[in-house]
């Protein structure tokens, strides 16, 4: 659902194509002049990568990989774990044919898969809603209150997982956001009552990820759906997850300190688009797509209140032109979620790519980084 092209295309809701409070394209428009013309400067395997070492694996959607589920054009991929130990992988705006627009809208879906070593890809087993990809709950797309809903992130407490949902109404315009909640390893989903404002916290926290820590605490990194806000962090309780009001921020008091409880205070500046925290072999893993910068960022921290503006950064994948995509350059990249199973130094990823003036590609690919926290 993302994307950075010059050309304004609205994306056609159903059959006819008509614009809704914000281009799918305008709102996603970012490096348009690296979109247009020539390819963006390439890095030497050598120059500042050190160990970095990055490979795209496989296009895990799109004919043939996902037509069986009716679900060749689709984007996101958040990956989490079920609690009976599968992948479950939710997607956003979906289309049976493979192309943006192609019948059957459907947003959320999800589809089950298992990952079986570093450098193989994942393998779909089956999907949410039978022989078909379903939407996870039943809504009619542009309805008068809102557009779509699209999943922000996927966090698994026990034998709950929780998503957190962005009703939309356009791209960029959020009604508000939702957590649901499955009991059956995804299979049906029910709302938790959870409804966050969109301007709670200046509109920072509407795109969100999330993480259980060692010491008992979901810490909640979030910000703004329209690529131009910078991050803040929260933590709450996991058996607190549902009630808005218990979400602690984190901030920088009068006295220069900061603490939980103030007022939330950016601890990454920026342009950000999806964003993915996963604790990884005792340490913090932030993986973000820089629309400032068109690329794909990751970062190691040890812990969430360390200071992230110094945290060890590196560019995972980073944005071309058509015509001039390798291993390290994709066109219209964004996303970049870890995937289960991933170690520090073993990354894998699934990221987005949409051709907005083409309407295909719309798909979702693997990506292996090894060498992160060289």
């Amino acid at each position: 659902m993302h994307d950075i092209t010059p050309d304004g295309a609205t994306r056609p809701p159903r059959a006819p194509i008509r614009p809704v409070h914000l281009s799918r394209a305008g709102f996603l428009r970012a490096a348009t002049a690296a979109a247009l013309g020539s390819p963006l400067p390439r890095t030497p395997a050598h120059a500042a990568a050190d160990t970095l070492r990055v490979s795209k694996v496989a296009d895990l959607t799109g004919p043939r990989l996902t037509t069986r589920f009716r679900m060749e054009a689709t984007d996101l991929g958040v990956p989490a774990r079920t609690p009976d130990g599968r992948l479950l992988f939710v997607f956003g705006d979906t289309f049976e044919e493979a192309r943006v627009g192609g019948g059957w809208w459907r947003s959320p879906v999800a589809l089950y898969g298992r990952f079986d070593s570093p450098g193989r890809p994942v393998v779909w087993t089956g999907a949410v809603g039978g022989r078909h990809a379903r939407q996870l709950w039943p809504y009619d797309h542009d309805n008068p209150e809102y557009s779509t809903v699209l999943p922000s992130d996927v966090i698994t407490l026990g034998g709950t997982m929780y998503l957190h949902a962005m009703v939309n109404k356009g791209l960029g315009n959020v009604v508000r956001t939702e957590i649901w909640r499955s009991d059956d390893s995804g299979a049906t989903w029910v709302p938790t009552g959870a409804v966050f404002a969109p301007d709670l916290h200046d509109g920072m926290f509407q795109l969100l990820t999330w993480a259980l820590g060692d010491d008992g605490h979901v810490y909640v990194l979030s910000t703004g759906f329209q690529r131009n806000k910078p991050v803040i962090l929260h933590r709450v309780r996991p058996d607190r997850l549902t009630e808005p009001g218990a979400y602690e921020p984190w901030g920088r008091g009068p006295d220069s300190r900061w603490a939980w409880g103030n007022p939330p205070s950016p601890v990454l500046d920026g342009t950000f688009g999806e964003l993915c925290l996963r604790l990884l072999d005792g340490r913090w893993v932030l993986t973000w797509f820089n629309q400032g910068d068109y690329r794909i960022e990751g970062l190691v921290a040890e812990h969430p209140t360390a200071d992230l503006r110094t945290a060890h950064r590196r560019t995972l994948l980073r944005g071309t032109s058509w015509g001039h995509e390798d291993d390290t350059h994709v066109a219209q990249l964004y996303g970049g979620y870890v995937i289960p199973g991933s170690t520090l130094d073993d990354l894998q990823l699934s990221v987005s790519q949409w051709n907005t003036q083409a309407g295909w590609p719309y798909r979702v690919m693997q990506f292996r980084v090894r060498g992160l926290a060289g």
